[in-house]
């Protein structure tokens, strides 16, 4: 049994981290692991539409990521917004934390902002004159492993092509790949997790069961419901599609709106995800011990040196693998 944060660990060279996307979305390598065979293949995500049968429903996270970084007219406070509690107050990470004590001010985005309220994990609660203009003054939250600020290309790319509802600090990345010709050619749905702070931070524990996941705020749409209950297999596009299926309770699946927190390691294994396609990602991540659960660790880990090997592009930015 597994239940060790170390077990979960990997070898990766830096220089194989994806810190810009490739020309055009739909141009990644995938690799293509089997579990019944454990065979892997690899191919390109162009072949994605081969992979499907009749009756298969790939299911996407058409969460929107907001450009939440926010810096203080100074310069010297950085804030990244994290959930909107009303109009004018989120919940937010503000750096650094000892100039941003209860009380505390600063001008950004050409309003106010005073920290109303320091809450038990660090974040605080701030509430802003005015609502801020994120379109003009924020910037879009990139992985701090891109060593980069964002810039425009950020604004396009770290966004999928079927982003609708705003929400998120981080992209669902496995979606990134996807152009209008590729949702085109296969059967799909969209429900919403607005990807939250946990993507940002690391397992500082070292046993799996002390790990508590921050709770992200989800919504299944009636006809995403019925569509996924009439179908043969589900194909999660990535592991946010995944949590959001596997987070609801047996029987049909029911339109819904709620938070989750669910923590998907070995020995769990997925009860309604068929097919999950996602990107590589860090190791020690829950991301990575997510898609344990749903393959086995020790084929994940010869795919990840596979992958390696054949010097594939990891992270936000890099290449996808397909696990049938």
């Amino acid at each position: 049994m597994n239940d060790l944060v170390s077990d979960y660990d990997f070898p990766l060279p830096t220089e194989l981290i994806a810190s810009r996307p490739l020309p055009e979305r739909d141009a990644s390598r995938m690799m293509v692991i089997d579990r019944a065979t454990e065979n892997i293949a690899h191919r390109h995500f162009r072949d994605l539409a081969e992979y499907f049968q009749p009756g298969d429903l790939a299911v996407l996270n058409d969460s929107k990521v907001l450009k939440a970084r926010l810096f203080s007219a100074d310069g010297r406070i950085e804030i990244l917004l994290l959930e909107p509690l009303d109009a004018t107050s989120w919940k937010c990470l503000v750096k650094p934390g000892r100039k941003m004590r209860v009380g505390a001010t600063c001008e950004v985005a050409e309003t106010r902002a005073w920290v109303r309220e320091v809450l038990p994990d660090g974040t605080r609660v701030v509430e802003f004159s005015a609502p801020p203009d994120l379109e003009h003054f924020g910037a879009m939250p990139i992985p701090p492993y891109f060593h980069r600020e964002a810039d425009a290309e950020d604004d396009l790319r770290y966004q999928t092509v079927f982003a609708e509802d705003p929400g998120s600090v981080a992209a669902p990345t496995a979606g990134l790949h996807f152009t209008s010709e590729t949702l085109a050619r296969i059967p799909h749905v969209t429900l919403t997790l607005h990807v939250g702070i946990g993507t940002f931070q690391p397992v500082k524990v070292d046993r799996l069961a002390d790990h508590n996941m921050h709770e992200e705020r989800y919504t299944i749409p009636e006809s995403a419901a019925q569509a996924i209950n009439t179908a043969t297999r589900l194909i999660a596009v990535g592991t946010t599609s995944a949590r959001v299926l596997e987070s609801q309770p047996p029987g049909p699946i029911q339109p819904h709106a709620g938070r989750t927190d669910i923590f998907l390691h070995p020995p769990h294994r997925l009860q309604r995800v068929d097919i999950l396609l996602t990107n590589f990602h860090l190791p020690r991540s829950t991301l990575f011990m997510l898609v344990c659960a749903f393959a086995n660790r020790d084929l994940m880990l010869r795919a990840y040196a596979e992958a390696v090997q054949e010097r594939y592009r990891f992270f936000s930015y890099g290449d996808c693998m397909l696990i049938l």
